[in-house]
């Protein structure tokens, strides 16, 4: 019995010896004939290493010496082990399984060997970037099972993530989204990690980040990557051009976008130099202008990457590393006060942030959607994009955008296009042309028969011709921007804005304009009859009609407002009163409008004014006198009705009498039939 338990002993230590013996060492007792061969291969491995101990920005080119020494000794495990990694930075996982593959099949007690015993993890990672979820299942228990009691207290919980994100994957890899996924192409992206999109309003226009060989400087970080650089490319002639990192925003250290005003007004940067901080350039002339820092109460953490700013530029989303965080980097925000001060940061909560890092948040124009980066919810792996809306004054729980946006490797830094119908983000796929790629995403809604998407830039991207399975509406808001100035001075207003739905009478948003520059921002979604009024004290309020049908396409529209003040003689057009064709009769539209007039009227009580109604010239005079009468007649008996006195109203009628425009076209036409309001007293 004894002699049976010691030949089993021996018998397996032979086993065991002859299974290590398949990994062949680097030496002249295994290459006795082939010593220049030999010596070559060394050589290799050493300069091979040299480059590996340097960092992962410099793997690349560290396998290309080790692929010399793996051709004459392919039966090496170590080597294999390091060929494998250099290929997962490189984002070729095909070839990363190969060689881990590789190694543990020439000796399997790498995985124990203190320096490299994360084989298995590394290849169960492999396994998940490369859609090969139970494989990699497989592999991290694996890797579990293989670790002391002290090492499975640290690496329990990520162990137990990575598996559940592999199932999470299964599910979405299932159960697509609708969308398409285009790389921008190798005249935009590189062979080196290509990051951080931000789209100008136009989208003929985007700003990236890159650590390319050309960045400014020439300077390495610590893991060999180059510094990082702002690069921007343009939309010319149906192509995206060659990306040029000339601006003035770049500096010798790391430069990175960080966020985008979403009338393009004011790009924020990001900046290693001082802190790793935030900063904001102005957009004049065309021109970005060099960067100011943001205040200490944005910046005051340890590190602030992203930022994204409220449509009425009041309210600033970032990402900040700080010690009051639920782990990791976490999502706050800051609201500039009346005296255009930014308040304290506050966190935005843990429905969105979790003890893993949030990165690249964008809320989009109209304040209710906010996307960011996660490695934590219910991420495929790495970073995924997640949405949350705003409902009743809180954030919902985040919504993965799902397979094929999302992928198990890292996708961040998503920004929306101004149509909503595009969106661009930065991603690590298998298909790219070296870590992290630039990428467009056509977004088509429920299933539908194909409709030919807009014309302008990237109208290209897909075609009836190309896809007549599908077709979505997609919706496509419109920018109304400009600035408040006072009609005399030409002086920047603070004034509130209100966005009303004349279909609804309901109030949609209100808003100030920016407290130095006047300038606003509007994003209105189609389909909706909208009032727009601009109101402050001491002025005349001020309001615009925008009519945006279903069908719609996006569009940008730059508008001045010019405040009158309140005086005697001055009068306005109440662009949002409605009649019935040809009639003196109120459309329901008009409600809003008129409750201004009457909120007007009531908040100064000594106010006398008068309603007049003008038409254009079709029609007799008689007949079209006695129409703008009977309309100004309907407005006043709506406000009589409302408890204004009567010894305070004035109507009148003018007929064609006084145009403001040719009545040679429609348009001037539509711009002769309106009612007045004027100041008789005060």
């Amino acid at each position: 019995m004894i002699r049976t338990i010691i030949f089993q002993i021996i018998l397996q230590a032979i086993f065991t010896q002859l299974a290590s013996a398949q990994s062949i060492a680097f030496n002249k007792y295994n290459f006795p004939n082939h010593k220049e061969q030999l010596s070559n291969a060394l050589s290799n491995i050493k300069a091979g290493d040299k480059l590996y101990d340097q960092g992962p920005g410099v793997y690349h080119l560290a396998v290309i010496e080790y692929l010399k020494a793996n051709k004459f000794n392919p039966d090496n495990a170590l080597l294999n082990y390091k060929i494998g990694r250099c290929y997962m930075i490189d984002n070729d996982k095909n070839n990363a399984i190969k060689y881990f593959e590789k190694a543990i099949e020439l000796d399997e007690r790498i995985s124990l060997d203190m320096e490299y015993n994360d084989v298995n993890w590394l290849l169960a990672k492999a396994y998940h970037l490369d859609y090969q979820f139970d494989k990699a299942i497989q592999k991290y228990k694996k890797h579990k099972s293989a670790l002391t009691p002290e090492q499975l207290v640290k690496e329990n919980e990520l162990i137990d993530k990575k598996m559940e994100e592999c199932e999470t994957a299964k599910e979405m890899v299932a159960n697509p989204s609708r969308v398409f996924v285009d790389d921008l192409g190798e005249i935009v992206n590189s062979a080196f990690p290509d990051y951080r999109p931000l789209v100008v309003p136009e989208e003929d226009m985007i700003l990236f980040t890159s650590v390319r060989e050309n960045t400014t400087g020439g300077k390495r970080d610590d893991d060999s990557y180059y510094f990082e650089d702002i690069y921007v490319t343009y939309y010319d002639d149906m192509r995206w051009t060659l990306p040029e990192n000339s601006y003035d925003l770049n500096s010798n250290n790391h430069d990175a976008t960080a966020g985008i005003a979403s009338d393009g007004s004011i790009l924020f940067v990001y900046k290693s130099a001082g802190g790793n901080n935030l900063y904001a350039s102005l957009l004049k002339d065309g021109i970005y202008t060099l960067p100011d820092k943001l205040a200490n109460e944005i910046n005051s953490g340890m590190k602030q990457a992203s930022a994204s700013l409220s449509f009425d530029k009041t309210t600033l989303y970032f990402t900040s590393l700080r010690e009051d965080g639920y782990g990791g980097q976490d999502i706050y925000y800051s609201i500039r006060d009346a005296k255009d001060r930014w308040q304290e940061a506050i966190n935005i909560g843990a429905t969105i942030n979790t003890p893993y890092d949030e990165e690249g948040v964008y809320i989009t124009p109209d304040g209710k959607n906010l996307y960011f980066s996660s490695k934590g919810h219910n991420t495929m792996g790495g970073y995924d994009i997640f949405k949350s809306e705003l409902v009743d004054g809180r954030w919902s729980n985040p919504i993965n955008l799902g397979y094929p946006i999302n992928t198990p490797d890292d996708d961040v830094f998503f920004t929306m296009a101004a149509n909503g119908q595009r969106g661009y983000y930065s991603s690590k796929k298998k298909d790219g042309y070296g870590g992290q790629d630039l990428y467009i995403i056509t977004f088509l809604g429920a299933s539908k028969p194909l409709a030919m998407f807009e014309e302008g830039p990237l109208s290209g991207y897909h075609t009836k011709e190309a896809y007549p399975a599908l077709a979505p509406k997609i919706e496509q808001n419109t920018i109304l921007e400009g600035k408040i100035l006072d009609e005399g001075t030409l002086t920047p207003l603070q004034a509130m804005i209100e966005i009303t739905d004349n279909s609804k009478n309901e109030l949609l948003a209100s808003f100030e304009s920016n407290s130095s520059t006047g300038a606003y921002l509007i994003s209105l979604k189609p389909g909706k009859n909208y009032g727009i009024t601009v109101s402050r004290k001491d002025y005349l309020f001020h309001s615009e009609n925008v009519n945006i049908p279903d069908d719609a396409e996006a569009r940008k529209i730059t508008k001045d407002v010019l405040l009158k003040k309140a005086e005697v003689g001055v009068k306005i057009v109440l662009n949002n009163i409605f009649f019935d064709f040809n009639k003196a009769t109120l459309r329901k539209e008009s409600e809003a409008e008129l409750d201004r007039v009457e909120k007007f009227m009531t908040d100064t009580p000594t106010l006398k004014i008068e309603i007049s109604g003008h038409t254009d010239n079709i029609g007799s005079a008689a007949i079209n006198q006695k129409l703008s009468e009977n309309r100004a007649k309907a407005v006043v008996d709506y406000l009589l009705e409302k408890g204004i006195e009567a010894e305070r109203l004035v109507y009148k009628g003018y007929g064609f009498e006084q145009p403001v425009s040719s009545n040679d076209t429609e348009e001037g036409r539509q711009q002769n039939r309106r009612t007045e309001f004027k100041i008789l007293g005060k």
